[in-house]
């Protein structure tokens, strides 16, 4: 029988599924990050670094009952923009048959 190998995705493949699972699904907690993207924890926060930096995403810290914090990650209009751009020209050069997410979401 054949096998199939799926091919590594690239940063930049991993950066924009990470933009996408928080224009989809809002603020969400690191592991919850980690399991929609389909990234490994160290990996994901150094993309999450990056993404930061970049002023993609924010990093939301609240505090919550007995001095316990949550952190969560959100993304920014400039995240939005970048997920924008990069649909459109995955449609103007027919790179992929992924559906588009709708842009009221971005």
């Amino acid at each position: 029988m054949l096998e199939v190998k799926q091919m590594r995705r690239s940063k930049m493949e991993m950066y924009i599924d990470i933009l996408k699972v928080l224009a989809q699904n809002g603020p969400l907690k690191l592991t919850h990050v980690m399991y929609k993207a389909n990234v490994n924890c160290s990996v994901l926060k150094e993309n999450l670094d990056f993404l930061i930096k970049q002023n993609l995403i924010e990093e939301q810290i609240t505090v919550k009952k007995r001095n316990k914090t949550k952190t969560s990650y959100a993304i920014t209009d400039k995240g939005r923009t970048v997920i924008r751009y990069f649909n459109e020209i995955n449609v103007a050069l027919h790179i992929t048959n992924e559906k588009s997410i709708p842009a009221l979401i971005y």
